[in-house]
């Protein structure tokens, strides 16, 4: 009779039960993320009806992203300085007050579009701390066995909002409108910032040198020297590009050219997510040490696969095919979306030295994540023209990820402890680097 796994080596989901306090947080976080999806879907469908600009929409989402992505630097430092729970709840906080505020304004009918364009703006400088704070805490919390399990789960995440959020706002956006919609959008984030409070918060400020801007441009170097994470900005930033596109494209097609209801916008959006969610989970079960590269790479051009059904559906002329063709694209997208992002978490983790998670993952992410406000504004302006070609260069740029995930991301990397990352001097000054890290 085989014995039972102790606690300690363990690698099943249960085991995960066994972390303090990773309970607490995985609860916020999946209401933060349904938020999170929300406002994707609600944001796009209340500019589109309070405005009637698809450019303007574009330019919106935009800047709901790309601020965020341009102060990572100093995010990281902050993570990695300060802890990561308080400033998860920072941000929660914000988002709450900015979405009450957008959707109060917008019902007094007070609000021009600089001050939603201001407002968009300030809700975003802080999202970049809760996205890095969460995953940098992941591995800091969880023995590396169950990096696989948790990687997962956070991905999952991500899936289970893409099921609820969407379908939700789109469903109350038809209800009451879009401006209330943000206002209880708002409220969910206020949910998840009470579930986060009392969460635990490793200590990881012994490589803080004491002076932040020097701590953020310690961080933006360790990122660019290190092969694996600067691969990962190109590749996946290319492929951001992409999902830009799906979230302004998609909602266009379903409303402009099918005459759908807003609540089709959602469904179609869901099938994504219940086919990544299980694809997901499935990958999760698998050790992935030494097939990161695997998992990341090969599912980019079956992407850009799904990114070209987009067109039949555009082209549809019932609007029940046109649907089914838009369903089925996202679903696919979702079915290699699961291991892409094992893959993506993992080989991250395992490359990164413990110590410069918060800084290293708060530049690695934002760069990766570079590309879907610019996808985003560029298919906004592109699709006032013409949708189809709006859809195909973000298959272009799947094809392009491929290749440039394939070329600069190394199969095999040293370990981080083998690894030697920038030294900060506790004068605050920035000394040379003592090897590559």
């Amino acid at each position: 009779m085989t014995p039972s796994p102790s606690a300690r080596t363990e690698r099943s989901y249960r085991a995960l039960l066994t972390v303090p306090g990773l309970g607490r947080i995985l609860v916020s976080m999946q209401l933060a993320r349904i938020a999170q999806s929300m406002v994707g879907v609600a944001l796009v469908l209340f500019t589109l009806a309070e405005y009637r600009s698809p450019a303007l929409t574009g330019i919106v989402t935009a800047a709901s992203v790309l601020p965020g992505i341009l102060v990572a630097p100093i995010a990281g430092a902050l993570l990695d300085r300060h802890g990561r729970t308080r400033l998860v709840i920072l941000d929660y906080a914000v988002a709450l007050l900015s979405l009450a505020l957008i959707g109060g304004l917008a019902l007094a009918h007070a609000l021009p579009v600089p001050l939603l364009l201001a407002i968009t703006i300030v809700s975003s400088l802080t999202a970049i701390l809760s996205q890095t704070g969460l995953r940098s805490l992941f591995p800091l919390l969880v023995p590396e066995r169950l990096w696989e399990r948790v990687n997962a789960i956070d991905s999952n995440g991500y899936l289970i909002a893409t099921i609820i959020g969407p379908p939700l706002a789109a469903a109350l956006v038809s209800l009451v409108g879009g401006a209330t919609t943000l206002i209880l959008i708002g409220l969910a984030y206020g949910a998840a910032t009470l579930s986060m409070v009392g969460a635990p918060d490793p200590d990881t400020s012994a490589s803080s040198s004491g002076n932040l801007l020097g701590d953020a441009w310690a961080g933006v170097r360790y990122t660019l020297r290190n092969p694996t994470l600067r691969g990962l900005g190109v590749s996946i930033s290319l492929l951001n590009l992409s999902g830009g596109m799906v979230t302004i494209v998609v909602p266009l097609v379903v409303l402009d050219r099918l005459h759908a209801p807003e609540v089709a916008v959602g469904l179609v959006f869901a099938g994504s997510g219940v086919a990544g969610m299980i694809s997901a989970l499935v990958a999760g079960r698998i050790d992935s040490r030494g097939r990161e590269w695997d998992l990341l790479v090969l599912p980019m051009a079956g992407i850009a696969l799904a990114d070209l059904l987009l067109l039949a559906g555009a082209g549809a002329t019932v609007p029940i095919i046109g649907l089914v063709w838009l369903a089925a694209a996202l679903a696919l997208s979702g079915l290699l979306n699961g291991p892409m992002d094992i893959g993506l978490f993992t080989i991250r983790q395992r490359r990164t030295d413990p110590a410069w998670m918060g800084r290293a993952f708060a530049v690695s992410m934002g760069f990766n994540f570079v590309g879907y406000p610019i996808g985003t504004a560029l298919a906004g302006a592109l699709a006032a023209i013409s949708i189809e070609a709006s859809i195909v260069v973000g298959a272009v740029a799947c094809v392009v990820a491929g290749i440039a995930a394939a070329a600069l991301i190394p199969r095999r990397a040293p370990e981080p402890g083998k690894l030697a990352p920038p030294v900060i001097e506790r004068s605050a000054e920035l000394s040379s680097p003592s090897g590559r890290p």
